[in-house]
């Protein structure tokens, strides 16, 4: 077999070595990075090479920048796994994170064709709808957009949001269990209204995470979709390769 080598670029050789000194916490989360000057210097670079080597840095999260300050070592990314129906509000909890919930909109909706197929329910039938902001230690982190049918849960617009875990209310008050889902994950970037709620800027980077939750019954309950800032949260996946497949 023959193989191609190419010299990586210096940039990304720098920016590399960096996330090395991050990773095995050389560099402490918070941590002032040294500037520029002192830094291009220290590595034999020039200031336009080492601004793309921190670029870089910045765009995978490592570090972030303070305008009129510097360059700061970022706190560490918030793990959440996807191969586990994990509710946010125990799973950070348990993480030893205080969990906060805000709802900013809740109506009444008729389903269209793209949600009730989802639902398993007929066109126009009447649905719940929330946008709540999801906080930990008071800062915000994601913001939920959810459906659930009147039909499965009546009078859930008298039911406090706020401060309760949804899936915590749907079992308490409605005898409904989520025992199981279908998710996809994919990035998408930040609309004006999303970045104005999650404090963040117009077109910065989100983790959108589609569900629909199945009860003990195996009926669509619930159709979700929740936008997870992309600088505190990251995903872990659980992956193993079938029993009938050679590696």
């Amino acid at each position: 077999m023959r193989y191609i080598s190419k010299q990586l670029p210096l940039y990304v050789q720098i920016a590399e070595g960096l996330a090395d000194r991050i990773e095995v916490g050389e560099l402490q989360p918070g941590q002032r990075l040294t500037s520029e000057r002192e830094l291009s210097d220290a590595l034999g670079v020039t200031r336009v090479t080492l601004r793309q080597a921190l670029h870089l840095l910045e765009a995978e999260g490592l570090i972030t920048r303070k305008q009129g300050s510097g360059n700061y070592v970022a706190e560490p990314k918030i793990e959440r796994k996807t191969t586990q129906l994990n509710p946010f509000t125990q799973g950070m909890e348990r993480s030893g994170f205080k969990t906060g919930a805000e709802v900013t909109l809740q109506e009444k909706r008729s389903a269209k064709i793209s949600v009730a197929n989802r639902l398993k329910i007929p066109v126009s039938s009447d649905l719940h709808y929330y946008h709540r902001i999801r906080t930990l230690n008071n800062a915000p982190v994601m913001l939920e957009k959810f459906y659930f049918p009147v039909s499965y849960f009546p009078g859930l617009e008298e039911i406090d949001f706020h401060n309760r875990s949804a899936y915590e209310i749907l079992k308490t008050e409605f005898n409904i269990v989520i025992t199981s889902a279908e998710q996809s994950l994919e990035a998408v970037a930040a609309s004006e209204y999303e970045a104005d709620l999650l404090r963040i800027s117009v077109g910065a980077p989100l983790l959108l995470e589609r569900r629909i939750g199945f009860d003990q019954h195996n009926r669509p309950v619930e159709y979700a979709k929740d936008l997870y800032r992309g600088d505190k949260i990251k995903f872990l996946l659980d992956t193993h390769i079938e029993k009938d497949i050679q590696p």
